[in-house]
């Protein structure tokens, strides 16, 4: 399965009859292609624009060798060439190296965002709308097998929101990507989306809580660490100093076969959760996202605060008017209380 997006990179000399020897020609056998200008132009370097008539697309710049200055001294500058696409990669570019766009220099990082930002408000334009949002899961949008499926989970199911207008939960998202707080994350976040040709809209719907809890502990003033890395082996979502936190998103009762109620999803999750990883780490703090429960579903948990087998745990559902309900069990570590509207 290939993975979200990245720049491939060749040190090797490129012009324009070697990009069309090399990069077009077998493109344009395999699928039938259409090389052109792109719509902008990285400085410093050449660029071109591969259309497949699949509907698979390639971007790609050079620049020419430089190996003298004016005065004759050498200077660092040999050829620079990288390439964008989610169609296949052409064999001379096989065995070259991969680059997120902010590993790229920045004219070239800067430039094939912007190229699918471009591509994007054409193809999509209600998700183009939701600026931060969409640059933040470019690489994923765009993806070789995940395109479709991101994009119909953003515009089918709400980024995982029950009952919520589509335009609501991505503006909730948007603002709060716009913060930055997830940026230095940026392609292992938008990665767990899913770049797979087939949609899991619950796993999806889960990978949305990670953000949804990021959003939280900006809420609440707190700094974060995402993705950590622990000497157990053990990844967990966040480290807030030195607390660590773990995200876990129940099934709603309507779409699980052994819980048929609210109270039975929370409780069950909370003891499957209960694993290696918290025991490794005992004193985490588990944060168990309801938000895909519907109305009546979340009043039933909030009613009657079931516990969960690990402590100490909050169960909470967000909205996306910016509203955060729940309750504890056992004492939270972290302070909550002005972002959290507490049921018990």
């Amino acid at each position: 399965m290939a993975g979200p997006l990245r720049l491939r990179r060749s040190r090797e000399h490129w012009d324009a009859d070697r990009v069309r020897r090399e990069l077009f020609g077998p493109l344009d056998e395999r699928f039938g292609a259409t090389l052109a200008d792109p719509w902008f132009t990285p400085e410093e370097y050449e660029s071109r624009r591969l259309e497949m008539d699949n509907g698979d697309f390639a971007l790609f710049c050079w620049t020419h060798e430089v190996t003298a200055a004016p005065d004759g001294e050498p200077v660092d500058g040999g050829p620079d060439a990288y390439w964008l696409g989610n169609t296949e990669t052409p064999e001379t570019l096989w065995r070259t190296d991969k680059y997120t766009f902010d590993e790229a220099p920045a004219a070239v990082g800067e430039w094939a965002e912007n190229e699918l930002f471009a591509r994007l408000e054409v193809e999509e334009p209600w998700l183009a709308r939701h600026e931060h949002l969409s640059r933040f899961f470019l690489p994923v949008l765009f993806s070789k097998d995940g395109r479709e499926t991101t994009r119909e989970f953003f515009a089918e199911h709400a980024a995982g929101f029950p009952d919520t207008d589509r335009d609501e939960a991505l503006a909730y998202y948007d603002a709060f990507l716009a913060t930055g707080a997830l940026d230095p994350h940026r392609y292992t976040m938008a990665a767990k989306l899913g770049t797979s040709q087939g949609g899991d809209w619950f796993r999806m719907a889960a990978t949305m809580s990670e953000f949804t809890v990021a959003k939280l502990l900006t809420d609440a003033g707190l700094a974060f660490d995402a993705e950590v890395e622990l000497d157990s082996g053990h990844v967990l979502d966040f480290r807030v100093g030195d607390q660590l936190v773990e995200v876990t998103r129940p099934r709603p009762p309507t779409r699980r076969q052994r819980a048929d109620t609210a109270v039975a999803a929370v409780r069950q999750t909370g003891k499957s959760k209960n694993d290696g990883q918290l025991r490794a780490h005992p004193g985490t703090l588990l944060l168990v996202d309801c938000s895909s429960f519907r109305d009546d579903e979340w009043h039933r948990v909030a009613g009657e605060c079931p516990r969960v087998a690990h402590q100490p745990t909050v169960v909470f559902r967000a909205r996306p008017d910016g509203r955060f309900e729940g309750y504890r069990v056992g004492d939270c570590p972290l302070d909550f209380r002005n972002v959290i509207d507490w049921q018990k």
